[in-house]
């Protein structure tokens, strides 16, 4: 069977999904580590990015809600790395965490051109996630 990051990656990248990583927080290094990445070369698995407490932190991982832009000025401000992000021809993201008892394990990062989340897909990105969480949160606690 294949691994599950692989899975969920191949169907985002089937309702469109550019650009796919999964982290996971680390509250005790106060980071993200990258799990898994669609781009190895430009987000390797090695890499962590510090837990950045912002509008997009608070939204994210302690509210724990999809974050969503739709261009890039709406993530530029809370994403040091935008500059790589446009240059892939990437114009927006979303952030789904990956609830599990009431504690966010990580994050499920899926960029795309610009206005590609609609309400729909959107929808159907959630839907796929719920449908792995399972398989997902075993993965993250794993650290």
């Amino acid at each position: 069977m294949p691994h599950v990051y692989d899975t969920l990656h191949q169907a985002c990248a089937a309702l469109g999904t550019r650009l796919f990583t999964v982290t996971v927080q680390d509250l005790t290094l106060d980071v993200a580590r990258r799990a898994y990445t669609s781009h190895p070369v430009e987000y390797p698995v090695s890499g962590t990015k510090p837990l950045t407490r912002d509008g997009w932190y608070d939204f994210c991982i302690t509210g724990q809600h999809t974050f969503v832009a739709n261009t890039t000025p709406e993530f530029a401000k809370y994403f040091f790395d935008h500059a790589l992000i446009t240059s892939l021809g990437l114009g927006s993201c979303i952030n789904i965490p990956l609830v599990e008892a009431g504690h966010v394990l990580g994050t499920v990062n899926l960029l795309a051109e610009e206005h590609h989340f609609s309400p729909e897909k959107l929808a159907a990105y959630e839907a796929l996630v719920r449908k792995y969480h399972a398989e997902l949160a075993a993965e993250l606690a794993k650290g």
